[in-house]
C-alpha cells in the first residue's frame, strides 16, 4: 500500500492516542425522548439522529455523520467510583426535564430523580440534558440508566474500577518496546507476541549501528531499546521525554500519597517484575537508556546535544511488522528541545531511581548536567519542519519552555543555585499556567517544583507557583461547568490528539487536589476519565478494550486487523488520540466533512489523524488511570523527604541537606543516616534525627562531610535515610575534591569485544605506553555507560562499584617499557546497550 505520511508537528499538540468510531449508516432509526406538554415527562417517540447526533422528531432530518442512534443515554462506560462523581448526559432536545431510573442488574430500580436541561453544547452540536447519580454508593455490576424507557450501556460501581485500566495502559509501553522479543504471557496472548525489532538481525537495517543523515555525522551510534512512539516505528526524544517523565511523574505522586505499592514490583506485566524495582520504573528506565543513547558522545562536534530522532529513511507501509522493517534507519540532527528533554528526564531519573539503582541515578545525573551545559551552548538548534521524511518532523521553534522544565528538574534534583537562578530569571517561571504537551512543558516543570519536597525556592516562590497551578485547575473547572459532556477542553480544542490534552488537562486537575486537598479537583478529573470512556458527543470508548462500544482500529503497523486478519486489535489499554477538527488525514476528510468538532473522529485504520496511537498519549491516560484507581485504605506511613536528592562537598569541608517527613507519625519517630556505599572519605553527622507528631514538617539539617585527601579523585557515596515507622529515601553526596592530578601519563587503551552471547560477553583490554619513560605499575579506570557487571577476569585484578571500574596489574605485567603493552581480559553480564567506554584513564591521567 502507499506509504502513510502522518504530520507530527505543530498541529499534533496534544498527547494521545487515537480510537475510534465507525460511523453509522444515514437515516438510522430509534426511540428518542421528547419533551412531554408540561413538568417532568418520558415520552418515547420514532427519532432519527442528526449529524450533529441530536435526537430529533422523526422526518425532521437525516444522519451525514453517523453517531450511535441507539444510546442517546451517554455515560462512562467502564463504570464510576462509590465515592466519585456518576454523572451521565442524554441527548435530547426536550425543553422540560426527564425522569431518569438507575437499576441494578437484575433490573430493580435502585435510584430515581430527574434530569437538569442543559441544552445546545457548542462542541458537539447536540441538546443535552444532565443526569446526576451521585448521590447512590452502592456498587455492583451491570448497572444501566434509563431515560424514557431507553437505557444506556450497562457499567459497574466498584472502589477497583480503574485497577485494570492502569495496568493495561500500561502494558501499551511493553508491548511498544523496541530491540526485545514480547512475549505472549506478558502481552496479553500468542497475537500480541513478536520477534525483537530493529537489532540489527535482516532484514532489519538497525538500531545498534545507526548511520546519520547525510551531512550530520561521520559515525554511528548503537540506539537499540526504546520505545517505538506512536503508530510508526521511529524513535522521537521530545516524545519520549514528555512519556517518560509522565510514567516516573505518576510514581512520585503515588509515593507521596502512599499509593506506590499498586505501582510497585511485580504489579505490572513486565520481563524484569521481581527485581526488587517499582514496575513503572522499571518501563521508564527502558526508555530512559535509549534517551542517555541519543547523547552525542564526548569527543564529538555538540558533545553532549542528543540527536533529535532516529526512524526509517523512507515511510513504511502499512501493516509492517518490526522485525521484518527493511529500511535504512538514520540518526537526524541533534537540536535543543531534544537535549532539554534529555537534561530533564534524566535529573528527575537521578533522584526517583537513587533508592534503587544509585550507579544508575548518577549516570543519569551526569547525563542531564552534560545536556543542560551542551543547551546553554547551543541554544538555537532549532528541528525543522521540512525533516518529515520516513518520520513525524516533531519541529519547535520556542524552547523556552523546555529551558524553565529543564532547569526545575535540575534544580529538584541538586538544589543548585546555577538551576535556581535559570528558573527565577524564566519569563514563564511566573506566566499563567497553559496546557502541556509535546512541544509546550513548562507546566512539566511548575508540576515538579510545586510537589517535590525540599524545593530549594524561597516558601512565597512555591505558593504562588502551586497558586498558578489551582487557578488553571479552577479554569478547567469552568470551562467543564459550561458543557454537556462536562470535558476540560474548550469547544475550539478539538486538535490533533484532543483525548490527550483532555487528560494533561485533567492531570492538573489532579495535582490541584493534591496541593489544597478540595474534592472539586478530584470530581473534575474523574469526569474527564467519563468523557475517555464513552460519556461523549459519539457514545463511545476512546480506550480499547474498555466499554461496549470501544475503538478497535487504530492507526498502527502491528495492531492492523483491519488490513490483516493475521494481525491483532490494539490491546487493551490502547488510546485513541480523539475528534480533530482539522481533518489532517484522506479518511477523516472523506467521512467526516461537516462534523462538529467533538464529533470528528472515525474508528478506522487510515484515519491517523484522529486514530493513532502514541506514546505521549498513553502516558497521560496512564497517569489518569493510576490515579483514578489509587484508594488509600488507612493513612500512609509516612515518607522520609531529602533536599537536595544530590550534594557536592567541598573536600575538607561540609554540605547541608534537609530531613523532613511527609505526613504526622502516629508517635516520635528516629530517623539515622547512614552511608550504604560509595567512597568512605563522605561521611554524614552521626546523631539521629527525632521528628514528632507535632514537628513533622519542619526540616531538620544533616551535615554531609568530605574528608581532606591527597588523591585527585572525586568520590561519591550513597547515603539512606530512614528508621522504624517510616519509609526511608537516599540521597548521594559527590566529594569536589582540590588535589592536583599527577603528571599526565602517555598512554593509549584498546577495548574489544571478543564475544557476545543473550546477556553476555567477554573482552580484551589492552594498556600502551606511548610516553618515553618506563611505567612501574598501572592502574586502569573507567565506567561503563550501560548496566554491564564483571563476574570474572584474568591478568589483571579487576573491581567494581556502580559503573566505575578499576583494573590493577597482576604484578608480573606492571613494568611497561616505553611502546610496551599488556593485556588482560574478563567476562561480563549485560542488558540493552553494551557499548565500549568512552574514556579511560591510566594511573590518574587520561589516556588516548
Amino acid at each position: 500500500m502507499p506509504p502513510i505520511t502522518p504530520g507530527r508537528g505543530l498541529p499534533r499538540r496534544a498527547a494521545a492516542a487515537l480510537t475510534g468510531l465507525a460511523l453509522i449508516a444515514a437515516g438510522v432509526t430509534a426511540t428518542a425522548i421528547a419533551p412531554a406538554a408540561a413538568g417532568a415527562a418520558t415520552v418515547s417517540v420514532a427519532a432519527t439522529v442528526s449529524a450533529a447526533g441530536t435526537v430529533s422528531a422523526a422526518g425532521t432530518g437525516a444522519t451525514t455523520v453517523g453517531t450511535p442512534a441507539d444510546f442517546p443515554v451517554r455515560v462512562n462506560q467502564l463504570g464510576y467510583l462509590p465515592d466519585g462523581p456518576k454523572r451521565a448526559t442524554v441527548v435530547s432536545s426536550a425543553t422540560a426535564p426527564l425522569t431518569w431510573q438507575l437499576r441494578d442488574s437484575s433490573g430493580a430500580q435502585v435510584a430515581t430523580g430527574t434530569t437538569t436541561v442543559h441544552g445546545a453544547d457548542q462542541a458537539s452540536g447536540q441538546s443535552t440534558h444532565l443526569v446526576d447519580f451521585g448521590a447512590y454508593t452502592g456498587t455492583g455490576t451491570g448497572f444501566t440508566l434509563t431515560v424514557g424507557g431507553l437505557a444506556g450501556h450497562p457499567f459497574d460501581i466498584s472502589a477497583s474500577l480503574y485497577d485494570g485500566l492502569r495496568s493495561d495502559s500500561l502494558n501499551f509501553f511493553y508491548q511498544q518496546r523496541s530491540g526485545i522479543a514480547i512475549d505472549a504471557a506478558l502481552a496479553g496472548g500468542s497475537a500480541y507476541a513478536r520477534p525483537a525489532g530493529h537489532l540489527g538481525v535482516a532484514p532489519n537495517k538497525g538500531d545498534t549501528s545507526v548511520p546519520c543523515q547525510a551531512g550530520v555525522c561521520d559515525y554511528r551510534l548503537d540506539v537499540r531499546g526504546g520505545w517505538y512512539d506512536a503508530g510508526d516505528q521511529g524513535k522521537y526524544v521530545v516524545n519520549g521525554g514528555i512519556a517518560t517523565w509522565e510514567l516516573v511523574n505518576s510514581f512520585e505522586r503515588a509515593r507521596r500519597s502512599g499509593g506506590d505499592a499498586a505501582l510497585g514490583d511485580s504489579t505490572l506485566r513486565v520481563p524484569e517484575r521481581g527485581n526488587g524495582v517499582p514496575d513503572v520504573l522499571d518501563e521508564a528506565r527502558w526508555e530512559l537508556e535509549f534517551l542517555l543513547r541519543m547523547q552525542v558522545p564526548d569527543g564529538r562536534p555538540m558533545a553532549g546535544m542528543a540527536f533529535h530522532k532516529i526512524h526509517d529513511a523512507q515511510w513504511t507501509g502499512l501493516p509492517t511488522r518490526p522485525e521484518l522493517d527493511d529500511q535504512q534507519r538514520e540518526l537526524h540532527k541533534p537540536s535543543t528541545a531534544a537535549t532539554l528533554n534529555l537534561a530533564a528526564t534524566a535529573a528527575q531519573c537521578a533522584r526517583v531511581y537513587a533508592p534503587y539503582d544509585a550507579a544508575f541515578a548518577a549516570r543519569c545525573l551526569d547525563a542531564a548536567r552534560r545536556a543542560w551545559t551542551a543547551a546553554r551552548t547551543n541554544p538555537g538548534v532549532l528541528a525543522p519542519a521540512t525533516d518529515s521524511t520516513g518520520g513525524g518532523a516533531y519541529e519547535d521553534a520556542d524552547v523556552s519552555d523546555e529551558f524553565y522544565w529543564a532547569a526545575a528538574e535540575l534544580l529538584a534534583t541538586t538544589g543548585e543555585s546555577q538551576y535556581r537562578d535559570a528558573v527565577a530569571s524564566s519569563p514563564l517561571h511566573t506566566a499563567p499556567v497553559d496546557a502541556f504537551w509535546w512541544g509546550g512543558t513548562a507546566t512539566l516543570g511548575r508540576i515538579t517544583l510545586a510537589t517535590v519536597p525540599g524545593v530549594a525556592l524561597p516558601a512565597d516562590d512555591l505558593a504562588r507557583l502551586r497558586g498558578l497551578l489551582t487557578t488553571a485547575a479552577d479554569g478547567y473547572l469552568s470551562t467543564m461547568g459550561g458543557q454537556g459532556y462536562a470535558v476540560p477542553l474548550a469547544p475550539d480544542g478539538y486538535v490533533w490528539g484532543s483525548n490527550s490534552s483532555i487528560a494533561n488537562n485533567a492531570m492538573v486537575l489532579a495535582v490541584a487536589h493534591e496541593l489544597t486537598g478540595a474534592a472539586r479537583y478530584r470530581t473534575g478529573a474523574l469526569e474527564a476519565m467519563d468523557y475517555l470512556l464513552g460519556r461523549n458527543a459519539l457514545d463511545r470508548s476512546y480506550v480499547s478494550g474498555y466499554g461496549e462500544r470501544a475503538a478497535e482500529n487504530e492507526h498502527h503497523r502491528f495492531w492492523a486487523h483491519q488490513n490483516d486478519a493475521a494481525l491483532p486489535h490494539p490491546p487493551a489499554g490502547s488510546f485513541a488520540g480523539g475528534p480533530n477538527s482539522g481533518l489532517q488525514d484522506p479518511v477523516a476528510q472523506a467521512r467526516l466533512a461537516g462534523c462538529a468538532p467533538a464529533a470528528c473522529y472515525v474508528d478506522d485504520i487510515g484515519s491517523y489523524s484522529t486514530n493513532e496511537v502514541a506514546v505521549n498519549w498513553n502516558a497521560s491516560l496512564a497517569w489518569l488511570a493510576s490515579f483514578a484507581a489509587e484508594r488509600p485504605a488507612a493513612p500512609a506511613t509516612p515518607a522520609v523527604q531529602v533536599a537536595p536528592a544530590a550534594v557536592t562537598v567541598p573536600e575538607g569541608g561540609t554540605a547541608a541537606v534537609a530531613v523532613r517527613l511527609s505526613a504526622a507519625p502516629a508517635q516520635n519517630v528516629t530517623v539515622t543516616v547512614t552511608r550504604t556505599s560509595g567512597d568512605p572519605d563522605l561521611s554524614a553527622a552521626a546523631a539521629p534525627l527525632v521528628f514528632t507528631p507535632a514537628d513533622w514538617s519542619t526540616a531538620q539539617q544533616v551535615r554531609v562531610s568530605a574528608a581532606q585527601d591527597a588523591d585527585p579523585a572525586a568520590g561519591s557515596a550513597l547515603f539512606t535515610v530512614g528508621g522504624p515507622g517510616v519509609r526511608s529515601a537516599t540521597f548521594t553526596a559527590t566529594e569536589a575534591d582540590d588535589d592536583t592530578a599527577g603528571p599526565a601519563a602517555s598512554c593509549a587503551v584498546a577495548y574489544k569485544v571478543d564475544s557476545s552471547w543473550g546477556n553476555g560477553f567477554t573482552a580484551t583490554v589492552t594498556v600502551k605506553n606511548t610516553g618515553a619513560s618506563t611505567v612501574s605499575g598501572w592502574t586502569l579506570g573507567w565506567n561503563f555507560t550501560g548496566d554491564q557487571r564483571i563476574t570474572n577476569a584474568w591478568n589483571a585484578t579487576v573491581s567494581q562499584s556502580g559503573a566505575a571500574v578499576t583494573a590493577r596489574d597482576a604484578g608480573w605485567n606492571g613494568t611497561l617499557a616505553p611502546g610496551a603493552s599488556a593485556g588482560f581480559g574478563f567476562q561480563a553480564t549485560y542488558s540493552g546497550g553494551n557499548a565500549a567506554p568512552p574514556r579511560f584513564t591510566v594511573n590518574g591521567a587520561d589516556c588516548a
